[in-house]
């Protein structure tokens, strides 16, 4: 159920309103737009909603028959805007997350890092720790490579976004991460969404691979209703009976995670293609289908990458699609973050 105030509610009335839905039984979660505050109230017993809507300041009740309730337009309406020091996520600009599938070494991160920050890139992507399908793959360098991500992040001004696996890892990531991965393979990992949801840094969560839009959603709700509202959502594509890409990009899931959810969308096409030739032009269409943001993996030597070399773009690649981006954002009334001023590189 969703309570919208009146523009000319008090703080008091607001107060006395959470107070009965609270008796009642009720989980509440406050939004305040900038004309209305509306209340979100979750679980409780069955009520007579013209009871709160006699309730001094309130305006209207909405029920909302999508199990989701914080994740939903309706809550919302205006769309959550994710501010990270610099960067917005959710507003006018495409954020762009660039850089190497996982870490392999300082100079490798410091070398992608000052190509895709002069680019336009404003945050570092990066896998410290990796969920490999085989046992015997390279797992990634773990705090090492947190420090390396770290290290080139301050040296050009960007901020990181890593992966974390299970709960025991986030206290190591909370010094290195400014926004904390959900992998697709853990979108359903209930304990670790809890702990996550407890945290005050945003989140971006990744559809599973054969998850549908309506479990991702509860996916990002569990997250939610542990207080935690910074939430991104990342389309990376499905699995379907189509075995020549690693994925199928669900292309139309933008528009519609965009209409019934206020969580910013943003677009994994190097995940969802697996093939370094069809990410700009899958990367084109998800910005203008509307994505608030792209993760592209980029590598100097993609040839000799320990993790995914076929799916990441080389520099010069990076820097034709970004210039291709900002026409295509522009054309939907949008623009491309510009990123961040580029460093010196003996700082």
């Amino acid at each position: 159920m969703v309570i919208v105030m009146e523009e000319t509610a008090t703080p008091e009335q607001i107060s006395s309103v959470i107070d009965k839905l609270v008796r009642l039984g009720f989980d509440v979660h406050r939004s305040t737009g900038v004309v209305h505050t509306v209340l979100g109230a979750v679980g409780g017993r069955i009520i007579d909603h013209r009871d709160i809507e006699l309730l001094d300041g309130v305006k209207e009740v909405l029920r909302i028959s999508a199990p989701y309730k914080l994740a939903s337009r309706a809550f919302k309406p205006e769309g959550t805007r994710i501010k990270i020091k610099d960067v917005t996520i959710g507003g006018t600009d495409v954020v762009m997350m660039a850089g190497p599938c996982t870490v392999e070494s300082r100079d490798q991160v410091m070398t992608i890092a000052e190509v895709v920050s002069r680019n336009g890139a404003s945050v570092l992507r990066g896998g410290a720790f990796k969920p490999r399908t085989s046992p015997y793959s390279f797992q990634g360098l773990g705090e090492e490579g947190l420090k390396y991500l770290k290290q080139a992040a301050d040296r050009f001004d960007m901020l990181v976004v890593s992966e974390v696996m299970e709960p025991s890892q986030i206290p190591l990531f909370i010094r290195y991460v400014d926004i904390l991965q959900i992998g697709a393979r853990n979108m359903q990992n209930f304990n670790l969404l809890r702990e996550v949801g407890r945290l005050d840094k945003p989140i971006l969560l990744k559809r599973g691979p054969s998850a549908t839009i309506e479990e991702t959603l509860l996916a990002a709700e569990y997250i939610m209703s542990g207080g935690n509202h910074d939430i991104m959502i990342c389309e990376r594509g499905i699995r379907t009976f189509e075995p020549y890409l690693r994925n199928t990009f669900d292309i139309s899931a933008i528009p519609v995670f965009k209409k019934l959810s206020h969580l910013p969308v943003v677009a994994d096409p190097s995940h969802a293609t697996g093939r370094r030739d069809k990410v700009p032009p899958v990367a084109q269409a998800a910005v203008a289908a509307g994505a608030d943001g792209l993760l592209i993996e980029v590598h100097n030597d993609p040839e000799n990458a320990l993790c995914d070399g076929a799916q990441s773009l080389l520099p010069e690649q990076f820097e034709q699609l970004t210039a291709r981006l900002r026409l295509i954002a522009q054309a939907v009334d949008r623009r491309m973050s510009s990123g961040v001023a580029e460093a010196s590189l003996s700082k």
